[in-house]
């Protein structure tokens, strides 16, 4: 178990964020999600999604 002891290392995640999370990952089957954090609040998330064609 890893122990991070830096002050305010701590991030809070508010059911809004954690809404706003999961909507970014629905539906998604190729890309990523990235959360941007600054002074330990999440300030941005962003999603990329590609799109991916058979090639028959």
């Amino acid at each position: 178990m890893l122990t991070d002891n830096r002050k305010n290392s701590a991030t809070k995640l508010t059911p809004e964020i954690a809404d706003q999370i999961a909507l970014a990952l629905q539906g998604l089957r190729f890309g990523s999600v990235e959360i941007v954090i600054h002074d330990g609040k999440v300030v941005q998330i962003e999603r990329r999604e590609k799109l991916r064609f058979d090639s028959k």
